[in-house]
């Protein structure tokens, strides 16, 4: 067991049956009564971040969280398949537990964060960052990279993104997959 003045960011905790990560805290000390944590905790299982308050010496349960590495294979009916480079074991993942499902490629490498004692897996990290090929986008007009307009345009993995206008098919753009937005354009 550890107590409020362990609390560290990142740090994951059993609370009110559940496994939370901690986001961020802060240690109060008020001039008049006692001292507290306020911190903002986000549950695991549903995403769900609430603020909480705990009183200082407060007994907080830590679990351990191993992050591995795994490289996405294919999906079908029973869920995602990861693979474990180093040990070629395979594991089939719920599509909830996946930030951002849509951006998934065949081989794309893939940080998975398991439950230590249980070897459950918690959540699925993607890269901040995939690269992308423009399957299908309107042409843009020549002279048209002045503005700061956007235009759809549907990429390899099926999804579609806002692009600038110069953009067009069969260009690589690098696509953030925390918010879906367009980074750069890339030399292929």
């Amino acid at each position: 067991m550890a107590t409020t003045s362990d609390i560290k960011n990142g740090m994951c905790i059993n609370h009110n049956n559940g496994l939370w990560t901690i986001i961020e805290f802060l240690h109060v000390k008020p001039g008049k009564g006692a001292a507290f944590v306020r911190t903002k905790l986000k549950n695991l299982t549903t995403g769900k971040v609430v603020d909480h308050t705990f009183n200082a010496g407060h007994k907080i349960e830590p679990v351990r969280i191993e992050t591995r590495e795994y490289q996405y294979l294919y999906n079908d009916d029973m869920g995602y398949h990861f693979m474990n480079n180093e040990t070629y074991e395979q594991v089939a993942i719920e599509k909830h537990i996946i930030n951002a499902p849509q951006f998934l490629k065949d081989g794309l490498i893939c940080m998975i964060q398991f439950h230590a004692d249980e070897e459950r897996p918690l959540q699925v990290e993607l890269p901040s960052h995939i690269e992308a090929e423009i399957t299908y986008t309107e042409p843009g007009l020549k002279g048209d990279t002045a503005t700061n307009t956007l235009k759809p345009a549907t990429i390899d993995t099926g999804v579609e993104v806002r692009v600038p206008l110069f953009i067009d098919t069969g260009d690589w753009i690098k696509v953030d997959t925390r918010t879906g937005d367009y980074s750069e354009r890339l030399k292929k």
